[in-house]
């Protein structure tokens, strides 16, 4: 016989039965009863799938977060005996054994918490990525997540759902940066995090690879392909991006989110082809075993930094990525890598595509040449050919500016290269804007104090190019190259002619040793004051280095319009012009400026105006 309390508690199971089968929304209070059921009873786990399917973005956030904190409490203790696969079923046998029937029934229950399991973790995912979700919810359900991905086996990362997790961020069709904001403070401090989001971001991106691969650019489909990829890519990059590189200096203990970290078992995963592809051999062919050793771990960090970031450059990046990554690619990047050597491939390729591009790779393959022995034959040609107009305008001008002063310090560089530079960035000075005028003169005073063999350029008088370059017949016509009567070679073709050809792209056969900084000579005269008192500079001998010194480039590589006037406005005058006029003016013009047209006052042009009809009658 039934007791009193279970004939009350029946009607309203009965009640919650028939909301579901028809459908009906439950109350707050009605799932909170329902997971305390499942939590009090395997004999009420079918209230499990009725709490899933609250556990959606367009559910009530109340409702939502309710079901979540239920499920994930159920779960936490039965995690370890869940089976370890989250995809592929466990296989058991079809005929079971007399005295393994109860062992059949358990699996076959095991598996049925699996899938359930499979769809919490999605539900939690969904909610994470979707942009209904509210901030609250998105933030409990990462911490689920992650809560998760530490109860592995052992204690060690659950890497499988950490993977399918960042997967399914990877194929979001809408922006996951709130996720992302939420993700990087809270769990990336952790190294083992770190370690884990490399290796998954190196298979999904390899897995990427090889769908992009297949794909051309000769039919309309694969086009198509191509341009949905690129929401995939900025993601990837995001996430790349805010995941910090390993500072072993900075950080001397290493925090951990699991219990184990980055166990030992990950070591044997790690080839011998892996271990020497990006460091030195002799360092890395024998391995650590000793899991807590600082060292061992910075070298595996590396490693799948590394792997993780050289994928991802192999991926067709879209134009503001590509930027995104040369302008950062040097601070990092490169410092944190074992080989910084294996990104020459990428930086060459990005240095010899020309114009924005080739200006943001020049801070990177310069640090390869001159501190990891990279050695680039067209560095120089490169660089000459990106001295135009437009760079005096562009975003990073500071940068490329501080750089070209860098790269033309070397007491090395060849004379006819320091004259090619100073004479193709004098010229370039009567079509920039004053903040560039000033960015030029001072790195043509920086390359006459470096390179005294230069200094014929600021005078050189006809005649004396001769010695410095080919014979002058080779660029006289015919004409002038016939002596004349009194027998004399006519030099009329080299009075106000520059042999400099500013088109070349050769610096060796621009002909700057033959030509002068004549153009800096204009300068004196520039509209702008700035630039006029700035060019007295060039009038000292800067040959004598102890009575002169480099001008910082830094000072000027930055300027503007309206940094130009800033400056010309704050500066104190000691000599004010002073304007006298014999007789007090009435107006801006006088009127004998602009016959028929009257510049004083209405009363005083009625005056006159009455003035002249009385002389008229008179």
């Amino acid at each position: 016989m039934a007791s009193p309390a279970k004939k009350r508690k029946q009607p309203q199971g009965n009640e919650e039965r028939r909301k579901r089968r028809s459908g009906g929304t439950l109350a707050l209070d009605d799932l909170k009863a329902l997971g305390h059921q499942l939590l009090s009873s395997r004999a009420h786990i079918n209230n499990l799938p009725v709490l899933l399917s609250f556990l959606s973005p367009s559910s009530p956030v109340a409702l939502a977060l309710e079901s979540l904190i239920s499920i994930q409490s159920f779960f936490v203790p039965l995690f370890p005996e869940i089976p370890s696969s989250l995809s592929v079923p466990n296989k058991r046998s079809e005929a079971p054994t007399d005295d393994g029937e109860e062992k059949d029934v358990e699996l076959v229950f095991k598996d049925w918490l699996r899938e359930r399991f499979g769809e919490f973790l999605n539900g939690l995912i969904e909610i994470t990525v979707s942009e209904q979700s509210v901030d609250a919810l998105r933030d409990v359900a990462l911490d689920a997540i992650m809560d998760f991905v530490k109860l592995g086996k052992d204690g060690r990362f659950h890497s499988a759902i950490y993977h399918r997790f960042l997967h399914r961020i990877v194929q979001a069709t809408s922006a996951v940066d709130p996720l992302l904001d939420l993700l990087g403070p809270k769990y990336f401090k952790y190294i083992d995090v770190r370690y884990f989001t490399y290796t998954s971001m190196d298979k999904i991106i390899k897995s990427f690879e090889s769908k992009i691969g297949k794909a051309t650019l000769h039919s309309d489909e694969d086009s198509s392909k191509l341009s949905s990829m690129e929401f995939p890519v900025h993601i990837m990059y995001n996430i790349l991006s805010r995941c910090p590189p390993l500072e072993a200096e900075k950080e001397q203990s290493y925090e951990m989110w699991s219990q184990l970290g980055i166990s030992s078992k990950e070591v044997g995963k790690l080839s011998s082809n892996d271990l020497v592809s990006d460091a030195e051999p002799e360092n890395l062919r024998k391995v650590d075993t000793d899991v807590s050793s600082s060292s061992h771990i910075t070298k595996k960090i590396k490693l799948k930094f590394a792997k993780a970031w050289i994928s991802f450059l192999k991926l067709p990046l879209p134009v503001d990525v590509y930027k995104e990554v040369l302008a950062s690619l040097h601070q990092t990047i490169i410092p944190y890598l074992a080989n910084p050597s294996i990104l020459c491939d990428f930086l060459t390729r990005s240095y010899d595509i020309g114009g924005v591009v080739s200006v943001m790779a020049l801070n990177g393959l310069f640090i390869l040449m001159t501190q990891h022995g990279l050695e680039y034959p067209k560095f120089y040609e490169k660089l000459y050919a990106l001295l135009t107009p437009a760079i005096f305008m562009a975003k990073h001008r500071a940068g490329f500016f501080q750089l070209l002063d860098t790269c033309l310090k070397s007491s090395y560089l060849p004379a006819y290269l320091a004259a090619t530079f100073a004479k193709k960035l004098s010229r370039l000075a009567l079509a920039v804007p004053p903040s560039g005028a000033l960015i030029i003169i001072a790195l043509i005073h920086n390359l006459l104090r470096r390179h005294p063999a230069i200094n014929f350029l600021v005078h050189q008088p006809i005649g004396d190019e001769n010695d410095r370059g080919t014979s002058v017949e080779d660029n006289r016509s015919g004409e002038d190259a016939r002596e004349s009567d009194n027998g004399h070679i006519s030099l009329s073709a080299k009075l106000g002619t520059d042999p400099f050809n500013i088109q070349e792209c050769d610096p060796a056969k621009s002909n700057a040793m033959r030509s002068s900084l004549w153009e800096i000579e204009t300068l004196r005269h520039h509209y702008c004051p700035a630039v006029s008192r700035f060019v007295a500079s060039l009038e000292n001998d800067l040959t004598v280095r102890a009575k002169t010194s480099e001008v910082t480039v830094a000072d000027f590589s930055s300027g503007s319009y309206a940094t130009v006037f800033r400056e010309e406005v704050r500066r104190r005058i000691k000599q004010v012009p002073i304007a006298f006029y014999k007789v007090i003016p009435s107006s801006l013009f006088d009127n004998s400026e602009f016959p028929g047209w009257t510049f004083g006052n209405q009363q005083n042009d009625k005056q006159e105006l009455n003035a002249r009809q009385n002389e008229v009658t008179v």
